[in-house]
């Protein structure tokens, strides 16, 4: 049988992201289906205060839908996604940037439900937490130390990390642009831009979530490097790489190569298209 690709997306994202990969993906006849986590998607908290003309101050204070959503429940949904998707055959899993924590957290829960697992420049996170490799020389250089003036209201009080990316000042468009799709044009910046919903879980996971050789080890995976993405340096690619096939050295990740920044590939979808289209073969070989 065919396998379904399942894709998860990152941070302040949905399911939309995916749409024009999943339309190369059918275009060379394979079966997709992308995820909205909890709070995202449909499911997302927008409030008029967003809308235009923008009350920044009203925003720092609107409730979220997001709020204390813990990061187990976001890897239950998707585990639930991936039963009913096994039930028609083999599964790829695959996810961008923060959406790496879920697929490493369902990796622990059914890794006998997932026939291979595709980290798309997504965090891997093996010997530490997500904030812990913040703090890593490998994390030190991303672009996204430019942005900090996206963030609107207080994390602690809402409850959640919220961005402002209906922004119109110049100096933070060109510091965002830069960071996720520097070589797209202006036009398919601000595009993108407007598909990010403002806000995004404080919880990405703790030691507890990272990957545990005795069950996501056993599962196949794949690693898609992002050779101009700014945002998660390619030397913390390449770590994620390292610590995870220390791991697990009987089952090392099958690496590949993009020349893409953080979301160009999402922009241009034909060669990641590619990419994926070629697992199927390794998939269906194993």
């Amino acid at each position: 049988m065919s396998p379904t690709f399942v894709f998860v997306h990152g941070s302040n994202s949905n399911s939309f992201s995916w749409a024009p990969l999943q339309r190369e993906l059918a275009l060379l006849g394979h079966r997709t289906l992308a995820v909205d986590l909890p709070g995202h998607g449909f499911g997302a908290a927008f409030s008029a205060a967003y809308q235009a003309p923008q009350d920044l101050t009203a925003l720092a204070g609107a409730p979220s839908t997001l709020a204390g959503v813990p990061f187990a429940d976001t890897v239950e949904h998707v585990s639930d996604v991936v039963r009913r998707v096994a039930e028609h055959g083999p599964v790829i899993l695959v996810g961008h940037s923060r959406g790496g924590c879920t697929l490493t957290g369902v990796g622990n829960a059914v890794p006998e439900l997932v026939d291979r697992i595709v980290y798309i420049s997504a965090w891997c996170c093996v010997d530490l937490t997500v904030g812990e490799y913040m703090a890593t020389p490998e994390y030190a250089t991303t672009a996204l130390n430019d942005t900090a003036g996206v963030l609107v209201g207080n994390p602690v009080e809402l409850g959640v990390l919220r961005m402002n990316w209906r922004t119109a000042d110049p100096r933070l468009l060109a510091a965002l642009k830069h960071a996720i799709l520097a070589e797209g044009t202006e036009q398919e910046f601000l595009a993108y831009l407007n598909t990010l919903e403002p806000d995004e879980s404080l919880d990405a996971g703790g030691p507890e979530d990272r990957a545990h050789a005795d069950t996501w080890g056993r599962v196949p995976r794949t690693y898609v490097r992002l050779t101009q993405d700014t945002s998660i340096p390619v030397a913390l690619q390449d770590r994620f790489i390292r610590e995870a096939d220390a791991l697990t050295p009987d089952n090392p990740f099958d690496v590949r190569s993009l020349d893409s920044s953080h979301v160009g590939f999402l922009v241009r979808p034909a060669e990641a298209a590619a990419v994926l289209a070629d697992l199927v073969d390794l998939t269906d070989g194993e």
